[in-house]
């Protein structure tokens, strides 16, 4: 086999390497790219869960966490922006520690503008009631949570594949090779300098004793895995000696509720990120990705670890509001493997739930007791993930994060009556893993020289519209290079 040469070799083809690969188009780059993705085309991506009732642990990867536009784009596409009277950026990661406020708040436009050429809905939620949604502030404030009320544009998991299509198809047009259904299972590292990577087909992702691979070489290699690839990158930074630091790890739960309680959250803001430290341990606790009636679902990670996750439609609806409950931790001396806590974590629930998520009732943990099947078929909240199997989800959690999160389910309550009703579900796990965070310069390079590590994965973002920013900056700074 001929040796392959390319300037660039971005590894995935989630928001970061997309964007940075598209940038340089516009750039008028005339660099040679390979984009290596483990997963399939955006359009060859789909979940067979509402065809099947279940979670049949698709082969030899997950859809939704796999595959182009990463795993963000499959559960609802928002895009976080910001107000103009911001002074800080709440949400999305680390980015603006590099870039600085006002140039990161540019980035987002620019970016923000991008995905509006290829398709974006031009309406942004959360804009126009701010004298509504200082008084829910404010009433959160006297119960010592707080309240940021970030601007969302809301793409929807469908019209996500859409766009994410046409960025696909404009990448290629445009020379960007795309390598799918690809697994890099190593760097090429020599003398502290990358070289490029060692590839497989994804067919043997779990073949540990495969040998047969493919060397890609190339000048520079940037990294941008996304969280679906924080494990793979925590190895790697082991294994090459990666300048790299043990973050958190956020454990929780997806918790599903109707509609009504969340009727004036759904409207003035779409998505309200409410925070707090309640008692006796004062972690951070926080909501995340809320779905207006939305759909609760389940993804993949290597190994056959399930995890819970939401879906928001354009089109489709449901009656009820989901979203994430996270439970911050991060473990000091002599523990520094907050992945691999996590993925016990989720192994123990998963095995409890026979492979699949489980799903209990809150009247039911209050009163000590699992939920059954029976129960939940009778409860006044219908769970829209159908998979979930019924049973009592604190034998894996832990008891400090289930303290965490009933303390700040009663504590919500007060500022959203009805969050603490005895029949709203919770679905375990849900975990995200962006804990190992690289060490990275101004320019985003590693310890690794030509080695560059953006988005999520490497712990620099947290989300699609600062994973997205990030591939752009980067790009830039490649481009001038």
């Amino acid at each position: 086999m001929d040796e392959r040469k390319y300037d660039l070799i971005i590894i995935g083809a989630g928001p970061s390497g997309i964007f940075m690969a598209y940038e340089l188009i516009k750039l008028g780059s005339k660099k040679k790219i390979l984009m290596i993705e483990q997963g399939k085309k955006v359009e060859e991506r789909f979940c067979p869960i509402e065809k099947t009732g279940k979670c049949i642990k698709c082969k030899p990867l997950c859809h939704i966490t796999n595959g182009f536009s990463g795993a963000g784009a499959f559960s609802d596409g928002k895009l976080s922006l910001y107000n103009e009277e911001d002074t800080e950026i709440h949400v999305g990661g680390n980015l603006h520690e590099y870039l600085g406020i006002e140039a990161t708040k540019k980035l987002i436009d620019y970016t923000d503008q991008i995905y509006l050429d290829f398709g974006a809905d031009k309406k942004i939620e959360g804009l126009e009631y701010k004298e509504e949604v200082k008084k829910i502030k404010d009433k959160a404030k006297k119960e010592n949570i707080t309240l940021y009320d970030v601007p969302i544009r809301h793409l929807g998991t469908e019209k996500a594949h859409e766009l994410y299509a046409k960025l696909e198809k404009h990448l290629i047009d445009n020379g960007v090779e795309i390598q799918f259904n690809t697994v890099v299972a190593d760097l090429i590292v020599t003398n502290n300098v990358v070289k490029g990577v060692k590839t497989k087909p994804s067919k043997y992702v779990e073949d540990d004793e495969y040998t047969q691979f493919e060397k890609i070489y190339a000048d520079t290699v940037v990294i941008g895995v996304g969280r679906k690839g924080a494990k793979w990158l925590s190895d790697m930074c082991a294994r090459h000696n990666i300048d790299s630091r043990a973050g958190i790890v956020d454990i929780g739960v997806r918790y599903e509720l109707p509609d009504k309680f969340m009727a004036d959250i759904n409207k003035y803001m779409y998505e309200a990120k409410f925070i707090a430290r309640p008692a006796p341990y004062y972690d951070k606790v926080r909501t995340f990705c809320q779905n207006p009636s939305g759909f609760v679902s389940s993804e993949v990670y290597d190994k056959n670890i399930t995890l819970a996750n939401g879906h928001s439609y354009k089109d489709r609806k449901s009656t009820n509001t989901n979203l994430a409950l996270l439970c911050s931790h991060k473990f000091s001396y002599p523990f520094h493997e907050p992945i691999k806590y996590g993925r016990n974590v989720a192994e123990n629930s998963n095995q409890l739930g026979n492979g699949n998520i489980l799903v209990q009732r809150f009247g039911d943990i209050l009163k000590g007791k699992r939920t059954w099947e029976k129960e939940l078929q009778e409860n006044s909240v219908v769970p829209t993930l159908k998979a979930a199997v019924a049973g009592d989800i604190t034998y894996a959690l832990g008891y400090r994060t289930m303290t965490n999160i009933i303390e700040f389910i009663k504590m919500l309550d007060k500022v959203v009556p009805g969050f603490a009703h005895p029949d709203n579900l919770l679905y375990s796990p849900e975990i995200k893993f962006y804990s190992n965070q690289v060490v990275i310069d101004n320019n985003f390079e590693t310890s690794i020289k030509n080695l560059y590590s953006i988005g999520d994965g490497g712990g620099l973002t947290r989300g699609l519209m600062m994973a997205s920013c990030s591939g752009v900056h980067l790009a830039r700074i490649y481009h001038n290079t």
